[in-house]
């Protein structure tokens, strides 16, 4: 997305900085880092362009660094304790701390792209947990049935914070891996770090 192309080393070492800085104090305000996946995210990336929009979660720092925000101007959000709530306007990039609300806001802005005929194109990231949610099920299938310009991304750990989302659910397969349409792919993943923090200092 930005001139220059970020690698899976630069993704990870960014995140190795924000976790030292956590456990040195230095950011005092929630944190959710992410590992794994980095390759699958490039890919993704490769295909969201500038004038795109992406909608996701509260683990958001990999999203940000590929939609192309500097990561001076990133990590500064960071201190100023908006790691689980980066809102960047002018990279189109959204996130929220609260499981499943970016969805919908998502999809209101992909029905508008398509009744302006525009070119862009909505891409709205979620866990495997929240896309078992009702909030998920309709976003994505309306979006479907409107055959509006959003793709949906389920990040996989099979997590929520700590509990495991099939067995929550019973069932080996989860919504997403059934659904008939096209606007939803996946990747799998396992976080070497915790739901939250960084594993040193005790957060919350």
């Amino acid at each position: 997305m930005g001139e220059k192309i970020l690698t899976t080393e630069d993704l990870i070492n960014f995140e190795a900085k924000v976790a030292e800085l956590f456990n040195k104090s230095k950011i005092r305000a929630p944190i959710h880092l992410s590992s794994g996946g980095e390759e699958k995210l490039i890919e993704i990336f490769s295909s969201i362009n500038r004038d795109d929009f992406v909608f996701t979660t509260w683990r958001s720092h990999y999203h940000a660094l590929l939609k192309g925000i500097p990561q001076e101007m990133l990590l500064a959000e960071i201190l100023n304790g908006n790691s689980i709530s980066l809102n960047f306007p002018e990279f189109n990039f959204y996130s929220s701390a609260i499981a499943g609300t970016h969805m919908p806001l998502a999809v209101g802005l992909a029905y508008a792209l398509k009744l302006q005929n525009s070119r862009s194109k909505v891409w709205c990231f979620v866990g495997d947990m929240t896309s078992e949610s009702g909030i998920a099920s309709s976003s994505i299938k309306y979006s479907a049935r409107q055959d509006l310009p959003i793709t949906f991304v389920i990040e996989d750990n099979n997590l929520s914070v700590c509990s495991d989302t099939r067995k929550v659910w019973n069932s080996e397969k989860l919504f997403y891996a059934d659904f008939p349409h096209n606007n939803v792919i996946a990747y799998k993943y396992k976080n070497k770090y915790p739901h939250a923090g960084a594993g040193i200092r005790v957060q919350f």
